[in-house]
């Protein structure tokens, strides 16, 4: 059984979706920008958008009865392939100990000029 999981505490969907799916123990989240839930505006910087990515991510997860520590794969979009290093460093503190998988990609455009965007698969 497929059960759609809605976050309070992260924004709102800026298109037709969901913010994740629970199938089974397996969770399969939507892509989460840096949105501010509050105002559903971007913070300005690549660091302060991944920084509420992650967030909202934690927020998704914790939505599903999940955590960070569940988080088996990621994905990464980046607007510019030159900021890899910065959101590595705040990418880490969000995922201490052993990271998950992960791939990071450069997006041609992200939705609503976002610089950072993640998703993610977590299994409880």
């Amino acid at each position: 059984m497929n059960k759609t999981i809605t976050a309070p505490n992260a924004p709102a969907a800026v298109g037709p979706y969901c913010h994740a799916k629970l199938a089974g123990n397996t969770l399969y989240t939507s892509g989460q920008l840096g949105l501010v839930p509050a105002t559903g505006e971007l913070p300005q910087g690549v660091e302060a958008q991944a920084a509420q990515a992650l967030d909202n991510l934690k927020s998704v997860l914790n939505a599903a009865g999940m955590d960070m520590a569940d988080v088996v794969k990621t994905t990464v979009f980046l607007a510019d392939m030159n900021d890899f290093g910065a959101i590595n460093a705040i990418y880490a503190k969000y995922f201490p100990g052993e990271a998950p998988a992960r791939s990071c990609v450069q997006a041609a455009a992200l939705p609503k000029g976002g610089l950072f965007e993640i998703e993610a698969v977590a299994v409880k």
